[in-house]
């Protein structure tokens, strides 16, 4: 499932690297670099540090496109 995110925007208009980022939150440089992609579904605990970073709401740094077929 893909989710789409705000981060990298976030993020550069902070002026931090996803170096400092990463440090911020306790994981490693990749592991922002594949959020921001989209290539890797962060839990839950660590998209709430994220968003904490930013002073900002989960839902307004990922967010879940709906689809037809979604179950939801």
């Amino acid at each position: 499932m893909e989710f789409e995110t705000t981060i990298k925007e976030r993020r550069e208009a902070a002026g931090l690297t996803q170096a400092e980022l990463a440090e911020a939150v306790g994981v490693t440089r990749q592991t922002i670099l594949y959020v921001e992609k989209g290539e890797y579904n962060p839990s839950l605990e660590l998209a709430w540090c994220i968003a904490r970073e930013f002073d900002a709401r989960i839902e307004d740094v990922f967010d879940l496109p709906e689809t037809a077929d979604d179950p939801m």
